[in-house]
């Protein structure tokens, strides 16, 4: 029997409301437009709320979204997001860490995410990293989303940002709690290409060499992906989701169902994998077993 259930989901790309009459002409937000015109067929709404209602159906404790849950990061669709989370459910039950296309251009600042403070954590403000504590299990809230040049699609998470999380950890780590870690972007070495990285990934990856985790997820490659990264007492699995609005592609669209026990001096997490099937329903597509370190 499992000690909490917890879904992740990522990389929504909720459609535009409009793609003509904006006021801010930015030139990342034209080539984005441009892009999103060339690719839109790829992320479809009718995939996401497959997967959404089979996510539902499953009643997990918990759902993480590890960001773009939009494109161009204008106000009009930070905003319809908001309407899209209040209509999903609960505000506690659900977790978003921003991504890329959440910060496409402007100034940088998790300020700018203020519509959607009541998903980043418990605090109810647009800060990181924010902790929720349910049960046994501690939800460690991340932000690696900043505007970037044209072309880049790059995160960072910040000086200040990876110093609280050093105190973070360790003080979850020292009540035995279950630390799940969310960013958008990929941690691993070699996990996505240059243009697309997690800029200070080796501060991050020090950190939790250091002070521990038991689970890594993300988003941001847009295929289910699985690694580990040194941690003081092993191992820790680092989890990645395709986009979840996926209509086709390499990957197409899957939620991860994740339930967690306690398991000696770790934890496991048995994942269970759903996916989109060719007849547009969703199916099991897997299910495997991670250990985390032991401590």
């Amino acid at each position: 029997m499992s000690d909490f259930r917890l879904a992740h989901i990522s990389d929504l790309h909720l459609p535009p409301a409009s793609l003509s009459g904006w006021a801010d002409l930015a030139p990342k937000r034209l080539l984005s437009r441009f892009a999103w015109r060339r690719k839109r067929r790829r992320h479809r709404p009718e995939v996401l709320a497959a997967i959404v209602a089979d996510l539902k159906a499953q009643a997990p404790d918990h759902l993480a979204i590890t960001g773009d849950l939009t494109n161009f990061s204008t106000g009009e669709e930070l905003a319809a997001a908001r309407a899209w989370l209040e209509r999903l459910g609960p505000a506690d039950s659900i977790t978003v860490s921003p991504g890329n296309h959440d910060a496409l251009v402007g100034r940088g600042g998790a300020e700018r995410f203020s519509a959607w403070a009541p998903w980043l954590g418990d605090e109810g403000a647009a800060a990181f990293p924010q902790v929720r504590r349910r049960g046994a299990v501690a939800l460690v809230n991340l932000c690696s989303a900043i505007p970037t040049a044209p072309h880049l699609a790059q995160g960072a998470l910040g000086r200040d940002q990876l110093n609280r999380l050093r105190l973070v950890l360790r003080g979850l780590g020292e009540e035995r709690l279950c630390r799940v870690v969310l960013l958008h972007h990929a941690p691993a070495p070699g996990a996505s290409s240059r243009r697309k990285a997690l800029r200070d990934a080796p501060a991050l990856l020090s950190i939790l060499k250091d002070e521990g985790a038991e689970l890594v997820l993300h988003g941001h490659v847009h295929a289910a992906a699985i690694a580990a990264v040194p941690g003081p007492h092993g191992a820790i699995p680092v989890l990645g989701a395709p986009s979840a609005s996926a209509a086709g592609g390499h990957d197409p669209a899957r939620w991860h169902g994740l339930e967690m026990a306690r398991q000696g001096e770790g934890w496991s997490v048995r994942v269970v994998a759903r996916g989109l099937a060719a007849d547009g329903s969703v199916e099991e597509k897997g299910r495997y077993l991670l250990h985390t370190p032991q401590r």
